[in-house]
């Protein structure tokens, strides 16, 4: 297949949206990456990582189902409210804030995965339907169907990392989410705030970036885990 050497079809940026500029897409990724424009239905790879975590199990499930296994407690498939409050608890929230996010989050996700139309009170997210609560205004990270988009995820630090390329200060985030904006979403643009919000306070490092790992960790679950065996070993020293 002949490669085309044409300057205007290989462009990423237009001198007539000077936004192609400031915020530049990442033009190298096969040099790290086979097929970096395929979708990813269970790893979570980046150019550092080329087979995402290995020792992150998906067992079957797709990248935006592992996200969300870590709160399913009794991994019965279904996460409720008392769950996403101890996976909260879990990972380094206070008892407010995990008791706000375990009524929020099943709130605003429950009835979109339930397998009929009579909502339940108990407020429950099945996760096997959770790829219908995707909303807009986000990084386009996962795709419709909970896969794993490599170019969108390194996209974020080429367009917004300007401080440093594997890692965002708190206001690149905020800017990110500017960024993502789509017109008249005022729920996705306040759920994109809230979210990386979330992941910068429990994340961030002691100069107060939060890493491209962490990032990386927060669309498979893995920081999940790690966040919760570094908390637990806490606690376990506390009590000697």
């Amino acid at each position: 297949m002949e490669i085309s050497d044409d300057p205007v079809a290989m462009a990423t940026a237009a001198p007539m949206a000077p936004v192609t500029a400031q915020r530049p897409v990442r033009t190298d990724l096969e040099s790290s990456i086979p097929k970096p424009y395929m979708a990813r239905a269970m790893a979570a790879p980046d150019m550092e990582h080329p087979d995402g975590a290995p020792e992150h199990k998906a067992h079957g499930m797709s990248v935006l189902q592992q996200h969300v296994a870590f709160f399913d407690q009794n991994n019965d498939g279904i996460v409720y409210p008392w769950e996403t409050y101890t996976g909260f608890r879990d990972i380094g929230f206070g008892i407010l804030f995990s008791l706000l996010a375990g009524l929020v989050i099943n709130l605003a996700f429950s009835y979109p995965t339930l397998p009929s139309y009579i909502p339940s009170l108990l407020l429950p997210i099945y996760i096997a339907n959770i790829h219908k609560c995707k909303h807009p205004s986000d990084s386009g990270t996962y795709d419709t169907e909970g896969r794993y988009s490599l170019v969108n995820f390194e996209n974020m630090f080429s367009k917004y990392g300007k401080t440093a390329p594997d890692k965002l200060t708190l206001r690149e985030l905020w800017n990110m989410t500017e960024g993502n904006r789509v017109t008249l979403d005022i729920l996705g643009w306040v759920a994109g705030k809230l979210e990386w919000g979330a992941l910068y306070i429990i994340a961030k490092d002691d100069e107060g970036f939060l890493s491209k790992e962490a990032m990386r960790g927060l669309f498979d679950g893995s920081l999940f885990d790690n966040l919760a065996k570094k908390n637990a070993s806490i606690k376990d020293k506390k009590k000697i």
